[in-house]
């Protein structure tokens, strides 16, 4: 069976990126930024995304072309005979399960929350720590959970089922569009208000000054930290797309184009949240160490509330949130369709239709812990954070030392393979000096992240 291929280069970029952009995008960078220094900040996190996440990115994508395959068997094409590389397969098959059972739940509040908005439900309370209260009764309702959260893996499944070009490439156009129309709408409003030239010399200006407070050791870690997780690299979720594009182009400059829209809505959240914050609320509330997915449903929410016009602000961001989120969702369960479409024969349907029904018995581990199984532990963490553990501190930096590796060892794929696939095409060139460097310097830094994570 001849594989699918995407219709343009504008679904690649868009699909790629949509898999990157994730709902810390919003919430977590603006805050961390603010609270390392700002600008300061800003130029070490895009420094280590050039040096951590583009080459790891690179690999992800010449491994997925070079074999048109997913996880699932790319490794099996490409190795030598032998080698035991495609037993990375468990781990990114895995890794991608274990992000869809959190992140399907979290992406389910997104839309109550749009609801509550367009119904004008929770606009009249203004006080955060009662929004807190209300976000807390959701978080417990097991049965608005267990619906919405089931609706989000029908809805992620149903684009998946209609096909790469007609659902997943066509709708992630148009939700990506979408949402950088309103990321862009949102923040022009935001830097109206009237607190916000100091919300942007907040953001903006480099504070040495708050750099020194918080230890320049931790600023540099934190800044890795966020240039390595933000991209979802290293479980085979954006090397799925490098396996739907032709060889017209050159793995470099596409990879530049998708970290720069990942960072573009990054940067763009933050012209959001500050300019919100110093007007409504005497500053961030939250800082490098304690905030969370709670942000948006206590402190934003408690802004737009008292905001002119707040209802509508509200539900435009949250709507601008569930493009955020489904725009993941999608991609990553189409890296699961590809698995199953490899290693089973199965029709696109049947094989969406099978997850559909895995993925929501899935997820219940971690829609009861809000609720039902709220006293349950493992290792002192919630199953909701225990899987965002195993991901984040765990999965992506092993996988993502396995992509490396097996692109740059004589022991893998080999340098020589790899530099040939990266540069096919026309565009921007991998510079010859990014193979010793990937194949020497990376490993170490990727360990090192690893090991400060875990401690």
């Amino acid at each position: 069976m001849e594989r699918e291929k995407l219709g343009s280069r504008l679904g690649f970029i868009l699909i790629s990126a949509g898999c990157a952009i994730g709902l810390g995008n919003v919430y977590r960078f603006p805050i961390i930024t603010g609270a390392y220094g700002g600008a300061a900040f800003v130029l070490m996190y895009i420094i280590f995304l050039l040096i951590l996440g583009l080459p790891v990115m690179v690999a992800e994508l010449a491994v997925g072309r070079a074999s048109q395959r997913s996880i699932a068997t790319s490794f099996d094409v490409l190795e030598k005979p032998k080698q035991k590389w495609h037993l990375m397969k468990y781990a990114g098959v895995a890794g991608n399960y274990l992000l869809m059972m959190f992140y399907c739940t979290i992406s389910c509040w997104m839309f109550v929350y749009f609801y509550q908005y367009l119904t004008g439900g929770i606009t009249g309370i203004t006080d955060a720590a009662a929004l807190g209260e209300v976000f807390g009764s959701i978080v417990s309702d097991t049965k608005l959970n267990l619906f919405a959260t089931f609706g989000v893996v029908i809805i992620g499944f149903g684009v998946c089922a209609i096909g790469l070009q007609k659902g997943v490439e066509r709708i992630t156009k148009v939700m990506m569009v979408a949402l950088l129309a309103l990321l862009v709408g949102l923040a022009v409003y935001a830097c109206t208000l009237s607190s916000a030239a100091e919300g942007l010399k907040f953001y903006l200006v480099p504070s040495f000054s708050k750099m020194a407070e918080a230890g320049v050791g931790t600023v540099i870690s934190a800044a890795m930290g966020q240039a390595f997780f933000t991209l979802s690299i290293g479980i085979g979720s954006v090397a799925i797309f490098g396996s739907y594009i032709g060889k017209e182009r050159r793995l470099m400059g596409e990879a530049v184009t998708i970290i720069s829209l990942d960072t573009f809505v990054a940067l763009m959240s933050g012209l959001i949240v500050f300019p919100a914050c110093f007007t409504y609320n005497n500053g961030v509330t939250a800082d490098a160490g304690t905030v969370g997915a709670g942000f948006l449903f206590t402190t934003l929410s408690s802004i737009f509330n008292q905001m002119p016009g707040g209802r509508i602000v509200g539900a435009l961001f949250f709507l601008f949130m569930i493009f955020a989120a489904m725009s993941t969702v999608i991609a990553v369960f189409e890296n699961i369709v590809s698995f199953w479409l490899e290693l089973t024969k199965l029709p696109r349907w049947a094989v969406c239709l099978i997850n559909v029904a895995l993925v929501c018995v899935l997820c219940l581990p971690t829609i009861l812990s809000g609720n039902v199984w709220a006293d349950i532990k493992v290792f002192g963490l919630s199953f909701m954070d225990l899987e965002d553990t195993i991901v984040s501190k765990w999965l992506l930096p092993i996988g993502s030392l396995v992509y490396v590796a097996f692109c740059t060892s004589r022991y893998g794929w080999g340098a020589k393979n790899f530099f040939e696939e990266v540069n096919t095409g026309k565009g921007p060139k991998l510079p010859k000096f990014f193979i010793p460097y990937m194949k020497y310097v990376l490993p170490l830094i990727i360990i090192v992240i690893f090991i400060v994570s875990v401690i």
